[in-house]
């Protein structure tokens, strides 16, 4: 940690130790100088202190070079040193010496460590701002130029990310030659210099003139989006979308879509993704004509893309991909080829799930032409987490498609879910019910559903018996007090004579529910001796939540 200026600054503070302004400064720079790496950290975060004590003149001539000279220590403080020397243009005397902070951060950006170089990339974009046009061509970019052609891969990396910043602000001939840096690092022999290259194609493409984009950044794009690398090639997707926003119409069709409908179908699966990812971006960027013709298709074979992950990141773009369509064609595109393709259930699950959205683009007769198929097969699906999603999204289809299509259609795979297996599907079942109540009202429920329920009581399986008393408890206060007293609560006491004392425990607690909303004169009459004959059971647990029942409704 010693360096040249480090003795000079060193020494100076020695003498100073008497005055009390200073005295703190010696002590910040020994601990740049410690073997301990949380007080170096510590004295870099405090490096502000130390620059206002000197004075503008000293923190460039001595803390500086000092500094530079310090760059081979842990990648902590190395990151904090990056972060801290970007704030740090008013300290060296303000924008006219704003390039004395070149030479620290330019070694930063050459270190191994990718996020203390990633800092100081920041930090150099930040300071590039405050040089002018001149100092910029005097200093900044043959820093870039020095990066670009370094011999390690680290730096030519970082020049990548510098190349847009101070190209709109340079002369022509300058501008010349860093489009010629940037070609040259778009065909490095390194991976990763090429995927830096492509990660920052886009951003450099927005600052170009419109006949460089053409010339130059064209080819670039044709040639990363074709790198034996697939993490390049993605990158190049990336930057598509840019470039398409920046090209006239007419020039789309022969200069980017040859390369997107190749990167649509690209044999890594990961390229594919990014271009699902990245597809209602690519919709906007390309307008409506060039969307109808050939993004149409490239989206059915992301729907039906053989990998999961590319068909998921189709899926979740299809409301947008929808709502983007051009108007006139919108129905007939959806209809023809978005909806046949729902094929694979995240996708049948994402149509659904933006069911209110789709239904307003196409109308609910056609979608529940479409979808009835879907759902049918979805809700039996051999997935119980897939039939699970299905259930939750129920009564938004109820809603959207109405209580006449809901009863002709779905009501019997509500009532099929009730005797699933998968006790998580029973469950959900049962709470949909309750959300179907709330919405279609008691009088629907009293002729649809209750029938049905209560007709489960006397159903072999005791699982499906206790179904019902669940039922009930969920019902009870969307039902009201009339149908729960009339037509639940004689049910619920005869099953407390069930042969299963689970069920019996279970007619306990749902009499404990129902009871707040049942006719006071019932709870007395009929209610009160059901329960303290449950009391006196011979099933620990059926005495125990008995007891809980007479408590609780005050029946004592």
């Amino acid at each position: 940690m010693r360096g040249r200026a480090g003795n000079s600054v060193e020494a100076e503070m020695a003498g100073a130790e008497g005055e009390d302004s200073l005295y703190p400064i010696a002590v910040l720079i020994d601990e740049l100088r410690n073997e301990d790496v949380q007080l170096r950290l510590n004295s870099i975060k405090k490096l502000s202190t130390i620059a206002l004590a000197l004075g503008v003149e000293r923190t460039r001539t001595e803390l500086i070079p000092f500094l530079t000279d310090t760059i081979y220590d842990e990648d902590e403080v190395l990151l904090a040193l990056a972060e801290q020397l970007g704030n740090f243009t008013m300290l060296v005397g303000g924008p006219e010496y704003v390039h004395c902070l070149l030479p620290p951060l330019e070694s930063l950006a050459t270190v191994e460590e990718t996020v203390v170089r990633d800092k100081a990339v920041e930090s150099l974009r930040k300071i590039s701002q405050e040089h002018s046009p001149v100092d910029l061509e005097v200093h900044f970019e043959p820093l870039v130029k020095r990066l670009a052609s370094g011999d390690w891969f680290t730096s030519r990396t970082s020049a990548c990310g510098l190349f847009s910043v101070c190209y709109p602000r340079v002369s022509n001939t300058v501008k010349a030659e860093i489009r010629q840096h940037f070609r040259t690092l778009c065909s490095d022999e390194t991976p990763m210099v090429r995927r830096a290259a492509a990660s920052k194609l886009g951003e450099f493409a927005k600052v170009l003139e419109l006949d460089y984009v053409k010339s130059d950044i064209i080819p670039l794009f044709t040639a990363l989006a074709s790198d034996e690398q697939d993490s390049v090639r993605l990158l190049a997707v990336e930057a598509c979308v840019s470039i398409a926003t920046l090209l006239p119409q007419e020039d789309l069709e022969t200069l980017v879509m040859s390369t997107l409908r190749q990167a649509a179908e690209d044999k890594s699966w990961r390229v594919r993704y990014m271009v699902a990812d990245k597809f209602s971006e690519l919709q906007k960027a390309v307008g409506p004509e060039i969307t109808k013709n050939d993004l149409v298709p490239a989206f059915q074979n992301l729907l039906k893309d053989c990998e999961a992950e590319v068909r998921a990141a189709a899926a979740n773009k299809v409301k947008e991909f929808c709502e983007n369509l051009p108007e006139d064609s919108r129905e007939t595109l959806i209809m023809s080829h978005v909806l046949p393709c729902v094929k694979c259930p995240e996708v049948r699950l994402n149509i659904i799930s933006n069911l209110d959205c789709v239904n307003e683009v196409i109308g609910i007769r056609q979608l529940s032409q479409s979808l009835l198929p879907a759902i049918v097969e979805l809700a039996e699906d051999a997935k119980w987490r897939v039939r699970l999603a299905i259930i939750e999204y129920m009564p938004l289809l109820a809603g959207q498609l109405g209580v006449e299509f809901f009863d002709e259609k779905l009501n019997s795979l509500c009532m099929a879910w009730l005797v699933d297996h998968v006790y998580a599907i029973r469950e959900a079942a049962t709470c949909n019910l309750m959300k179907l109540v709330e919405k279609f009202g008691a009088e629907w429920a009293q002729n649809t559903i209750v029938p049905k329920v209560l007709g489960m009581s006397n159903d072999p399986n005791y699982l499906h018996r206790m179904t019902t008393l669940f039922c009930i408890k969920a019902l009870s206060e969307a039902c009201g007090q009339e149908i729960t007293t009339k037509h639940m609560l004689p049910v619920v006491l005869k099953m407390s004579n069930d042969q299963v004392a689970n069920v019996r425990f279970n007619v306990a607690k749902c009499l404990q529910k129902i009871g707040p909303v049942i006719d006071s004169n019932a709870l007395q009459a009929e209610v009160k001796p059901v329960l303290e004959k449950l009391a006196t059971d011979q099933d620990m647990d059926v005495k125990y939540f008995a007891q809980e029942a007479i408590s609780v409704l005050a029946l004592a």
